[in-house]
Parts: structure tokens; sequence; C-alpha cells
């Protein structure tokens, strides 16, 4: 029986994540669902993909861990590898906002410190470890074109909210490390993407709901209506099939156009 792909998701026990990991089950991967705190969450976002899973050979494990420590990032890194033998791909998706909305004048360093520590910090260098591993095992990935290291962003990279400017930072940061992983690894076998969510149906956005459909209805978003994390499910599995065999260090929008000027 051929070993599927295995890919590492952050962030995986709900929202977003749970929606990629999901879709990697249908597709054929195993899943490395990593979490921070919420163990019956991610041990229901196994048994979601498990329920899911296109092969027998797939398997899918939580792994825990603070993405702002490294000694715990270290941890369930080698956890991964360990179980799996193997990492074709990572999904940096794992995001938190602000305890507290507050004006910029207002911002405390400790909010600033732990949204910055845990959206870019946490990521960057899980991605290094990534990237350290495909280094020194060329050519080995499973996946069409070689392995895959996905950034999951938001519109708040380049969107300013002046009461989260923490977030926003974080955001804008994890965009230019999208470019740096991938100039860095783009002759290396490694493709990197940047796939960048508009307004998202999450846990997350679950305070202000209310607002953003009355936006939403409004014209806010062209598509009229919320991002579900099947939208950012399906973007991530198409770079993980190779579909975009010539291209890397590319911003995929998922925001129902959200970007798009106009008068």
């Amino acid at each position: 029986m051929n070993q599927p792909p295995v890919i590492l998701i952050t962030g995986a026990s709900r929202g977003l994540g749970r929606g990629i990991a999901q879709q990697c089950a249908r597709t054929g991967f195993s899943v490395a669902v990593h979490f921070s705190g919420n163990e019956a969450a991610a041990n229901e976002t196994v048994a979601l993909c498990q329920s899911q899973a296109k092969d027998a050979a797939q398997k899918f494990i939580p792994v825990r861990g603070n993405l702002n420590d490294a000694a715990q990032r270290k941890s369930f890194f080698e956890q991964t590898l360990a179980t799996f033998g193997r990492l074709d791909a990572l999904v940096n998706n794992a995001g938190m906002a602000p305890r507290q909305r507050t004006d910029l004048t207002e911002m405390a360093e400790e909010s600033y410190d732990e949204v910055m520590g845990v959206n870019l910090k946490g990521p960057f260098f899980l991605s290094q470890m990534a990237a350290r591993y495909w280094l020194a095992h060329p050519n080995q990935s499973l996946l069409a074109g070689g392995y895959k290291l996905i950034f999951i962003t938001s519109v708040s990279a380049d969107t300013a909210s002046v009461n989260r400017g923490e977030y926003c930072l974080s955001k804008a940061g994890l965009a230019m490390a999208a470019q740096l992983w991938a100039a860095r690894l783009a002759n290396h076998g490694a493709q990197v993407f940047e796939i960048r969510p508009g307004i998202m149906a999450t846990d997350m956005t679950a305070g202000v709901k209310e607002k953003y459909d009355r936006l939403i209805a409004e014209g806010l978003v062209p598509q009229m209506r919320w991002g579900r994390p099947e939208d950012v499910g399906l973007a991530v599995e198409a770079v993980l099939q190779g579909r975009f065999p010539y291209s890397t260090g590319n911003v995929i929008q998922v925001d129902g156009g959200f970007h798009l000027r106009r008068l």
C-alpha cells in the first residue's frame, strides 16, 4: 500500500484549520492536527478526518504545542516526523486575534508580543524547521511538484483595522515571510504560497457577526456572502495537488472579491 503524503496543519482543531484538515483527508493525505489547548476539539477534528479518509493507509494524529514556545514547537514538529517518518507540506494556519480590541493609542505591549509571537514568530521558525528537513531530504516529496509551504494570512495583511493593529502587523509580516521562504526554497524542490482569506465564518469572527452581516449585505464583499472553512480548504488542496507547477510566492485571494478596488 502506497504511503500517503503527510501534511502538518497548525491550528487545526477548529475553524479554518479544521476545514483544511478535512479537505486533506478527503484528498487522500495523512494529517498531523496541531492544537494549542483544546484537546477535545483536536480529537474531534481527527475523528472527522478519519470518517472522511479516502484510503485506509491515511493516518491522523493530534499534536500539541504553543507556537510561541520554541521547545514546544520543536516537540510537536519532531512528534510529527516520528509518527509519520516524513513531512511533505506545512500549512501555517494557526493564529489569534488580540484578546481585547483597543485603539492603537491604547494597545498594550503584552498584547502585541502575544499576537506577534503566535501569528508571526511561531510560523516563521516552524517553517525554518520544515525547510531544514526538506533541504536535508531533497527530491523525496510525495506531492506533485515537490514540498509545499503554505501561509494562511488574512485580508488584514493589507487592510488596516486601527482597533486590532497587532493582528494586522502580524499578518503583514507573515505575508513577507511567505515571500522570503519562496525566494529561499524556489530552486530546492519546494513551493511556497500565501493564501489570503477574507471575512470568514469562524469562532474568531463570531463576536462581530452582526456587524459583518450588515456590511456584507451592503456590498463590502462583492460575492455577498461570508467565506467558509471549506473555501480555504479547496485552495489549499489545489496547491497540494500541484495545480500551480510554475508558480511560487503567489498570493491566492480567497475573499469573495473583497480585494477589488471599486468606484
